[in-house]
């Protein structure tokens, strides 16, 4: 069962039984497993965070190292490796695992408290040292700003994910032994308070799905209905989306990524309770952020300040935030917004945060990381974390590094869905999975060299013929929307021609909320080929969004290029595009792990670009995804 998607009324399949065999994402996945997983881990070991644990479980002596709410680190890279486990059994991972686990449960307080800044902090008699980072002398005394919630909800995560894939019960168990503790502590007549940042409710919903405790998913809801409750606490602002009750917001604002852990919250305890209060404020406020606030690259948070949403419109290129965990928030909440609404709009912005606002923040060798996603770049301007120009080994704040390996294996289940006799394909990966159509098991494959065609081969193979309806995302890109809404546009037509045909016989396009529909008797060996025009195509922004009058970007298929200086002169700040070039879009199998470059050709010279996801990987220099447009015949 896949524990985020079993209660909605359209369910993915999970990651489990999807296999990917594919030339672009393959590899990513495959690095992660062995790269990015056990060098997370070693660098938890190198900064003190796993210390951390030994520390508080009184096996060593010693003060916290770094950031109060490193815990939450080691808990992510738990979660990645587990989901890695279920698709690669490894000995040796799971042994480390098991000891890592063992120190976690000593590190926890008998009550069932799980924090190693306080435990430490009061085991060596300085509760100041928390005072001084504004973490309150006592438990729960300063939630706005510390991250004692934040923490055990990746626990939770973490923990449903180990058993999942080992069948033990030993994260769990200290899970559930800190999850009955708040649950003691706060609640309807207890103790009235929120979460400074949310992931709590993420955490608990899970916990409520393995165990079947309905306390866990009633305070995952309390924790949300208190929100903009001035009677239960003080309230802690539009930072921490606790500026109204959370039926009541409509705009995002606020911190991004907490902003994106709220929304997907708020889509899973809906989808448990029919609580559509809940559904229609996700709406409106997903609404406002695809008309307003999202970058042409799907990331999320134009403010360095508070690593925060924007004005509306407010999308500065240079000084753009688009933090990385913002983009996996993203990838979450449009994932549970599909599942509640069936919609191929949901999956549209999905796929352009995952090619695009996810993707830049990993480096091919999986150990090297932007926490921030400029869209412009003028070789100086130390716009990544911890002063940087450039991506990084490791940071201060390492949510980033530690988010991205939970994203990786668990692509799988975002391929598909099904919704009774209806089956979903909504994402263009070679796979195959089998799913059941009233006890019929049918196969199905992919084939696809996507992103860089726009060819794509299903095989429908079911034990015995069956009838049922097959839906294939026709992107709104093939269909002449960037996103949902009129804050980019298109200045151009694509060339060539989108088909769909059936054992090669072409059919109508029957297409519905974005999917276009097959229903029929389904034989063994049927194919479904879709042809989805893969030309470049110009966009422009809403008139509102200042920074981009009179720019163009451009786009092939679900990606977003960019200019860099390396491939250009050295500049590309300066550079415009007429409106007269042609394009021409050719395979480098050398250029950065093999891309399809795009060439511009006009008469003030031809100008190269490669996709977004990939900048940043051959030093220093110029980046631009947006240029000035050069209008002509």
């Amino acid at each position: 069962m896949s524990l985020h998607s079993a209660h909605y009324p359209i369910t993915p399949l999970p990651f489990t039984v999807v296999q990917i065999d594919d030339s672009f994402w393959s590899p990513r996945i495959e690095t992660n497993r062995r790269v990015t997983v056990p060098y997370d881990f070693q660098k938890c070991e190198e900064t003190g965070r796993i210390a951390n644990f030994a520390v508080a479980a009184g096996r060593q002596a010693g003060a916290h190292e770094g950031i109060f709410f490193n815990d939450s680190d080691v808990f992510k890279v738990i979660e990645g490796a587990a989901y890695a486990l279920m698709l690669h059994p490894d000995a040796e991972l799971d042994a480390y695992l098991d000891r890592l686990i063992e120190l976690i449960a000593a590190a926890q307080e008998e009550d069932g408290y799980l924090y190693t800044a306080r435990t430490i902090a009061e085991r060596n008699g300085t509760p100041e040292a928390l005072k001084a980072d504004r973490e309150g002398l006592t438990r729960w005394s300063n939630l706005r700003v510390n991250h004692e919630f934040y923490n055990v909800g990746h626990l939770y995560e973490a923990a449903a994910a180990h058993c999942q894939a080992t069948g033990k019960r030993t994260l769990l168990d200290v899970a559930l032994k800190n999850a009955d503790l708040i649950d003691r502590v706060f609640g309807p007549g207890k103790r009235r308070d929120v979460p400074g940042h949310q992931e709590i409710e993420l955490g608990l919903v899970k916990l409520y799905l393995i165990t079947g405790e309905q306390r866990y998913l009633d305070l995952a809801k309390f924790f949300l209905d208190e929100r903009g409750q001035p009677d239960g606490h003080t309230l802690y602002g539009a930072y921490a989306q606790d500026h109204l009750p959370v039926v009541a917001q409509a705009e995002a604002v606020g911190h991004a990524v907490r902003a994106g852990y709220m929304y997907a919250g708020m889509a899973d305890v809906a989808a448990l309770t029919g609580e559509q209060r809940y559904i229609a404020a996700i709406d409106a406020i997903w609404q406002d952020v695809v008309a307003r606030k999202l970058y042409l690259t799907g990331g999320i948070g134009a403010r360095h300040e508070g690593e925060a949403f924007g004005d509306a419109f407010e999308l500065p290129n240079h000084t753009a935030y688009n933090e990385t965990c913002a983009a996996i928030a993203n990838i979450y909440w449009n994932q549970r917004l599909f599942q509640l609404h069936g919609h191929a709009r949901y999956m549209d912005v999905l796929e352009r945060s995952l090619y695009n606002g996810f993707l830049s923040g990993v480096d091919f060798g999986g150990d090297r990381f932007f926490y921030v996603n400029p869209l412009a770049f003028d070789g100086d301007y130390r716009f990544n974390r911890d002063d940087s120009r450039e991506r990084m080994p490791w940071f201060n704040c390492s949510c980033c590094p530690t988010n991205v390996v939970r994203l990786f294996p668990a692509l799988g289940g975002y391929l598909y869905a099904q919704a009774g006799s209806r089956f979903y394909v909504n994402l263009f990966v070679s796979s195959q999975t089998t799913f059941r159509v009233e006890e019929t098991p049918v196969t199905l494959t992919q084939a696809t060299n996507y992103p860089w065609s726009g060819a794509v081969q299903l095989t429908v193979d079911p034990a015995q013929a069956q009838h049922f309806a097959l839906g294939v995302r026709i992107p709104g890109w093939a269909q002449g929307e960037p996103v949902p809404s009129d804050l980019y546009s298109y200045l151009d037509t694509p060339a060539g021609e989108l088909r769909l045909t059936v054992n090669g016989a072409q059919i109508p396009l029957l297409i519905q909320d974005g999917y276009a529909w097959i229903e029929r008797v389904w034989a063994p060996g049927d194919r479904v080929e879709l042809s989805l025009p893969m030309s470049v195509r110009r966009v422009e922004s809403h008139a509102a969004v200042t920074e981009n009058r009179g720019k163009v970007a451009i786009e092939r298929g679900p990606l977003v290029y960019c200019l860099e200086g390396i491939d250009n002169d050295g500049h590309v700040l300066d550079r415009a595009l007429a409106d007269t070039a042609s394009f021409r879009a050719d395979w480098q199998p050398d250029l950065l792990h093999g891309v399809n470059a795009v060439r511009a050709q006009h008469a003030a010279g031809d100008l190269i670009f490669v996709p977004y996801y990939a900048w940043g990987h051959r030093g220093l220099g110029e980046m631009t995804v947006w240029m000035t447009r050069e209008k002509g015949a």
